[in-house]
């Protein structure tokens, strides 16, 4: 599991930048794309700054009692990660250049 440094509810448009600590105690950093919302569920799409060429990492934002204790969690289901990223897409459509498949 990854555990968030910010809350994703207040993210405005300069402040894109995610440090999230990996299961090993290694921060790595993440730039904010987009929130979408699918199923009842917030899911939070970014792109690691290290390695942009990796493409979109799409996770789970699973709301604490406080936001301090806000998770972001790996999406294993392909079809709710495939799902999320065509919402993505749409919604982002004027923004981003998409490769075609």
């Amino acid at each position: 599991m990854i555990n968030e440094e910010k809350d994703m509810n207040n993210i405005e448009e300069e402040d894109t930048i995610i440090v999230l600590t990996d299961e090993d105690g290694n921060d790595v950093e993440f730039e904010f794309l987009d929130n979408v919302e699918y199923e009842g569920n917030l899911y939070v799409v970014m792109i690691p700054v290290e390695d942009e060429d990796a493409g979109v990492v799409i996770m789970l934002l699973e709301e604490g009692e406080t936001e301090d204790e806000d998770s972001l969690l790996t999406v294993t289901d392909e079809d709710v990660v495939e799902a999320v990223y065509e919402i993505f897409k749409e919604n982002n459509k004027d923004v981003f250049e998409f490769e075609e498949d």
